[in-house]
């Protein structure tokens, strides 16, 4: 376990093009992500302090006896010790603090009041940009978890039956999950029967499922290594009404739009609006509700959305969702739902399992 210092370089040098010399990170995903250290730490401090020209420092209460990796100082404090002199000992006075968006007020204000530095601004560009860059050994890991999450969608999808209800299809999941290599759910599975797929973060629920419901599963899965996956798939129990089919079909050829419009110097508004105006030329705008996707790694959502309102390009090595969907409540709804890894000319989807229309009581 070592600091990463290409990581760790690179963040600050981020910083630094905004005139930042310090850093004060207390994302634990982010800790990890430049020290292979993890915890959680509760209410109680956890911090990496990068600063230009010093070693890395990283505060760790001594309630979590962590391993204390290569390449940094570590501070082990106990509960009666004063957070805020700890780490006014160790910045600089003279140089504008960066910190990051996740640092609690309860420390972040103490030191304000402090003076323990002349400004305090928000840093979390600087490592949220870094991770957005996918590495080759992290590409590897989402890979893998996509590869996951497609293997465990055939076994999802055999769970559904006549008289099943949705939390009971829903609580079976991280079994299977498991089975195949991940430790758990990367974020609160949604199972969804008939109307109830017309919400797009409806909670599993008593609902029974019967003939003519639309299917939908949006899942995700967390390797042992923290990374990722994020899928969503629709299928039929029985024939499909008119309207389901329909706007499964727009949808598909929405999702299929936009992954093709994936490659370096894209935008991300761009993305978004190849699948957005399809749905809308097609007469469903208004029922598609939502960006279409997000950025994931670490973080089953991480920063950079695919949404109109994002207009930086996209470079290779990001991850983001591509995830269209139409919405018609109190009747039906359709998503589908893939991970994409930019490359230097286009983009790989990283999930294979098939856009085919489905049924499942065939």
């Amino acid at each position: 376990m070592a600091l990463n210092t290409e990581r760790a370089t690179r963040v600050m040098a981020a910083a630094a093009e905004r005139g930042i010399a310090q850093l004060l990170v207390t994302d634990p995903l982010s800790i990890y992500y430049l020290t292979g250290v993890t915890t959680e730490p509760g209410e109680r401090f956890f911090g990496l302090l990068l600063a230009q020209g010093a070693e890395p420092v990283l505060f760790v209460n001594e309630l979590f006896p962590l391993e204390h990796p290569a390449g940094c100082s570590f501070v082990s404090f106990k509960d009666t010790d004063d957070v805020t002199e700890l780490l006014a000992a160790h910045l600089d006075p003279e140089q504008v603090l960066g910190v990051d968006k996740d640092m609690p007020a309860r420390f972040l204000v103490p030191l304000m009041e402090a003076g323990a530095a002349p400004a305090v601004e928000l840093g979390s560009f600087a490592v949220d940009g870094a991770r957005a860059i996918k590495d080759a050994d992290e590409q590897e890991l989402m890979r893998r978890a996509s590869a996951i999450n497609d293997a465990c969608m055939e076994e999802f999808s055999a769970l559904v039956h006549e008289g099943v209800t949705e939390r009971q299809v829903a609580d079976q999941l991280l079994a299977i999950y498991r089975a195949h290599g991940a430790v758990d759910h990367s974020f609160a599975p949604i199972v969804s029967f008939g109307a109830n797929a017309a919400n797009p973060h409806h909670e599993p629920d008593d609902t029974v499922l019967k003939s003519g419901d639309v299917v939908l599963f949006d899942v995700g899965c967390r390797l042992p290594e923290g990374y990722c996956s994020d899928m969503t798939r629709t299928f039929f129990w029985g024939e499909p009404s008119a309207e389901s089919a329909r706007i499964y079909d727009i949808v598909r050829a929405a999702n299929e739009a936009a992954e093709a419009s994936v490659r370096p110097g894209a935008r991300f508004c761009d993305i978004d609006a190849a699948a957005r105006d399809l749905i809308a030329e097609a007469g469903y705008g208004a029922y598609f509700t939502h960006r279409l996707g997000h950025q994931i790694g670490l973080g089953e959502h991480e920063p950079g959305d695919v949404s109109s309102a994002h207009d930086e390009p996209v470079q290779p090595g990001m991850v983001f969702s591509i995830e269209p969907g139409i919405y018609l409540p109190g009747n039906t709804g359709v998503r589908i739902e893939d991970l994409v890894l930019v490359t230097e000319d286009g983009c790989e989807v990283l999930n294979r399992f098939s856009h085919e229309p489905r049924r499942l009581d065939q």
